[in-house]
């Protein structure tokens, strides 16, 4: 009886564990290359022995795959070669079209096969197929925790529907890759496969969510013999052409776009790579999400352009790199429109909106010691706006932003146990001397061997000197905290003086502070009765003014999810700052010894969605706060809407609309001591974005996306401030409501008509930026949104073509 217990507890007790360990394979080497054509009846693959039972991580971690997968693997000289068969009712696979790199979230199956090429347990290149053979790669950092889908390699797939399941079949040229000379070698390695129908992923070797990182629990490929890495040479010159209209107060301006440059890719070694664009390009890329920013901070927008998010993951290790610096607008270009644009005597002939660049280059790579090397490099041209006086018919030249040179050096030793220490320099010079910068920072993340717990710490020094200014500061990071397990904790303290200073090319809102930052979770990876996981989180930030040390606010939150068993999902989130604090940057990002006092509040919203495998996909938003103040709520709700008709064509819409009765900020006027006039507003904004996606082919796509944000802004009282931060009334300034609109439709048709190569037809369409739209006569939103289409609109169409060349296959074409 004893016997038969002990059996029936340790048989699947040793079955958890041979599946929890880490999975070795041998690399087997072949002398004929592989056809890629879908199928796996080549006779490279006859003799090779799949390898398969898939382990669950989601929904439910530790289960045994519901789907049968066999995945075959070798290697030649030149590449290597993935052969999978996914097991399935060919009734049951998904397989709809999507761009390239947008397979997550949509209908359809997907496998996976990832390189941890110098098996540092920290970097790794990922390869990703749909069984209608739509591409996508990933290069993975920071142990998994940093994804650049952004990096774009050229290899081949091809995929065919079978009687019981779908078969992968890849060929990833060892010229798509860096990895070591050494002659005998070991990756990580790991596949993976996604079902959609029943919302499964299964990896070879398994992933637990509750242990800190991926690449750490990643499988090894033993044994690749002298492999030598390729000449890795490409070229990718491009023409485009196209033209602008542009709605002045003085009628339309046309203005013809043309250019012509080149990308270039050279393997300098094994491992190290030079990446060059000449004469760069950057116009057809997606509309910012412009909003009214009332805050006196700088807005961080997302970077679109394939050059600044391509392989940058090494430069932005330090947050020291915001690439939109870079091609930025011209520092004076703005003062040129409300200097000159409503002038009758004068016209403004050019006013260039963007900052052309001469070249950027990157390098970047690890040695064998894994040190990571990365030099970056851009030259900006000066600008210049062109004025006509009316009165006398002469033009000028006014400087709008000067020859700038931006350089980033970094240095990152990966250590044992997924630790890491890094250097990193940034430097701007600019021609004049007006204003050069460069910032220092040392990094470091320690993790124990068990990979329990982590122990971060960051230093920077900033210095900045030219003709306009002069200072140096620093900022401090230092962080512990448990990162694996099913309770996780982390507590943080950083501390930046009031000099500190990394955007001439980083970004930060504002210095000056001290903060305390800390949090505790409770994360639930297994199914229970009611739902597949949950997880609760509580967070609480005190932070003060750094100079002078005050106390400015404290703040705490707290957050639940759940992923019920049907797949819809709810998050409850609850914050508050339950003291009045004290905002120290109601006017300037810089402190000047006035401040606002700011109520305490107390928010709660939740959140949620339906089953995303549906045709029909639903997301909500519900959301309120108050205060002890009369009349003062806030409230926000948002609806999305996806709706897919088949496999190639779907829609989606969403609407946010917020209310805030109890906004209050700055005036933006300032009385003659200096001190801040204070509005009390009630701002109410709406947001709504349509979208389509239409794909003819895996390679060929068309995406449309309309975006109009709408804020009305409504005075209802102003204040000037007392030296305690209250405040007192003052005297009412009439006609000083707006009406913030944007409107923008982007259209792109996308070709790639061959490996690398693509061809792309752009339509952009925006409101005028002079425009404006009465604030009193258009207070609702249908009257306003007639008003927006009313009004004249800029309208830009451009094509693009992109070829790809490389070397290798030109050298063997000769």
């Amino acid at each position: 009886m004893l016997t038969r217990l002990l059996i029936t507890f340790l048989i699947p007790l040793f079955s958890f564990v041979a599946r929890a360990q880490v999975r070795s394979l041998k690399a087997i080497r072949i002398n004929q290359p592989v056809k890629i054509d879908g199928n796996l009846n080549d006779a490279a693959w006859e003799n090779i022995e799949p390898i398969g039972d898939f382990i669950a991580t989601s929904p439910v971690f530790g289960k045994a795959s519901s789907r049968i997968t066999k995945v075959k693997i070798v290697y030649d000289n030149t590449a290597i070669y993935v052969g999978a068969y996914m097991y399935e009712n060919p009734q049951r696979i998904r397989k709809q079209l999507t761009a390239r790199d947008a397979l997550d979230r949509q209908d359809t199956d997907i496998f996976t096969v990832g390189f941890d090429t110098y098996h540092d347990k920290q970097n790794a290149f990922v390869f990703r197929v749909s069984p209608a053979n739509v591409q996508s790669d990933i290069k993975l950092s920071q142990s998994g925790n940093v994804y650049d889908h952004g990096w774009d390699a050229v290899w081949e797939s091809k995929t065919s529907i079978q009687r019981d399941g779908w078969i992968a079949e890849i060929k990833i040229p060892f010229s798509a890759i860096r990895f070591s000379k050494k002659a005998l070698q070991d990756w990580g390695l790991n596949f993976a496969r996604f079902s959609r129908s029943e919302n499964e992923n299964s990896v070879l070797s398994p992933i637990d969510p509750n242990i800190s990182g991926e690449l750490n629990q990643w499988g090894i490929w033993e044994g690749l013999l002298d492999i030598t890495p390729p000449t890795r040479l490409s070229f990718l010159p491009y023409l485009s052409g196209g033209f602008r209209v542009s709605p002045t107060a003085k009628g339309n301006v046309t203005e013809f776009l043309r250019s012509g440059g080149m990308d270039v890719k050279y393997g300098v070694s094994e491992s190290f790579t030079l990446d060059m664009t000449l004469i760069p390009d950057f116009a057809q890329v997606q509309s910012d999400n412009v909003f009214l920013n009332l805050s006196p901070f700088q807005v961080k927008f997302d970077d679109y352009r394939p050059f600044f998010t391509e392989g940058t993951e090494l430069f932005n290790k330090a947050g020291l790199f915001y690439s939109r610096r870079i091609g930025d607008v011209p520092g004076l270009s703005n003062d040129i429109l409300y200097t000159y644009g409503d002038r009758a005597d004068y016209q403004i002939i050019k006013n260039p909106g963007i900052t052309r660049l001469y070249n950027a280059t990157k390098f970047s790579g690890r040695t064998k010691g894994n040190l990571g090397i990365g030099v970056f490099n851009a030259l900006s041209a000066p600008m210049y706006a062109k004025i006509r006086n009316l009165t006398n018919g002469s033009d000028s030249s006014i400087l709008t932003e000067p020859l700038t040179n931006y350089n980033i050096l970094v240095f990152d030793q990966a250590l044992k146990n997924r630790s890491s220490i890094s250097f990193t320099n940034t430097n701007v010079l600019r021609k004049g001397n007006s204003r050069n910068a460069n910032v220092s920072s040392v990094d470091l993340a320690l993790f124990d061997k068990k990979n329990n717990h982590n122990f971060t710490f960051s230093g920077r020094y900033s210095n900045i000197w030219g003709k306009l200014e002069n200072k140096q500061g620093f900022t401090t990071v230092a962080g512990y905290g448990k990162v694996s397990g099913i309770i996780q904790y982390n507590g943080l303290v950083s501390i930046e003086s009031d000099q500190y200073d990394p955007n001439d090319l980083g970004f930060i809102s504002n210095n000056n502070s001290v903060e305390f930052n800390g949090n505790i979770s409770y994360n639930m990876n297994r199914p229970t009765r009611y739902f597949l996981n949950h997880r609760f989180r509580v967070g609480v930030n005190n932070n003060y003014l750094y100079k002078p040390f005050e106390w400015a606010g404290f703040k705490v939150n707290t957050s639940a999810f759940f992923l019920f068993k049907n797949f819809w999902d709810v998050s409850i989130n609850f914050e508050s700052s339950p003291f009045w604090n004290k905002d120290y940057f109601v006017h300037t990002n810089k402190y000047t010894g006035y401040f606002l006092r700011r109520t305490p509040y107390y928010y709660l919203g939740i959140n949620g969605s339906s089953d995303s495998r549906k045709k029909l996909f639903v997301s909500w938003k519900i959301g309120a706060a108050e205060s002890p103040l009369p009349n003062d709520p806030y409230w926000t709700g948002n609806a999305g809407l996806r709706y897919r008709f088949n496999d190639r064509l779907q829609l989606s819409t969403s609407l946010n609309i917020e209310q805030d009765r109890g906004n209050w900020g700055w005036a933006y006027k300032t009385n003659a001591d200096g001190s801040p006039v204070i509005a009390r507003r009630n701002v109410k904004t709406n947001t709504a974005i349509v979208s389509g996606q239409y794909n003819f082919t895996s390679r060929m796509n068309l995406n449309i996306r309309m975006r109009h944000y709408w804020s009305y802004l409504e005075n209802t009282n102003f204040y000037n401030v007392n030296p305690d931060g209250y405040w007192r009334d003052t005297a009412f300034f009439a006609n000083e409501n707006l009406n913030f609109n944007t409107f923008n439709v982007d259209l792109f048709f996308t070709w790639d008509f061959l490996p690398g190569s693509r061809l792309t037809l752009a339509w952009k369409n925006a409101l005028g930026s002079s425009v404006r739209i009465d604030p009193y006569a258009n207070t609702n939103y249908v009257k306003n949104f007639g008003r927006v289409i009313d009004n004249p609109h800029s309208n830009e169409i451009t094509l693009k073509i992109v070829y790809f060349l490389d070397y290798l296959k030109l050298k063997k074409k000769k």
